[in-house]
């Protein structure tokens, strides 16, 4: 039997949309007010979902205290009350859409999830819009 177990959590953060190689007419046209050149920012909601067959011996899928562990060191320490574009390394060459932070979370936290369990991350960037990624 298989079951998904998830842990929410947040993270506030800075970014600006654009791209180093187009002109600031050509950002403006395509990332509007998120190309501005003072930044934005958002609170973010995530959400880490890891699916397996339950433990009979603990009858977990996932510690989730493990898990919380993870998301603070991997995430929530690393993205929190930063500026995406200038303090987060994967983002130095790397356009920091919701699409593309969704990703650099996933391959942060999958090394630290055992190999049999599958993951899913959801990123809120606002409470309308989310995305989802889970390595596909």
């Amino acid at each position: 039997m298989r079951v998904t177990v998830s842990r929410k959590a947040h993270f506030n953060a800075a970014h600006r949309l654009y791209r180093k190689d187009w002109s600031d007419e050509k950002n403006e046209l395509i990332f509007d007010k998120c190309s501005n050149p003072y930044f934005h920012g958002h609170n973010y909601e995530l959400i880490v979902s890891v699916t397996g067959e339950i433990d009979p011996e603990t009858g977990y899928v996932v510690d989730m205290k493990l898990l919380k562990e993870i998301i603070k060191e991997e995430v929530e320490d690393a993205f929190d009350h930063k500026n995406l574009n200038l303090e987060v390394p994967e983002f130095k060459d790397l356009n920091p859409t919701a699409e593309n932070i969704v990703v650099v979370i996933y391959n942060k936290v999958r090394p630290k999830i055992e190999s049999n369990l599958d993951l899913e991350i959801t990123l809120y960037e606002t409470p309308r819009n989310f995305v989802s990624y889970s390595g596909k």
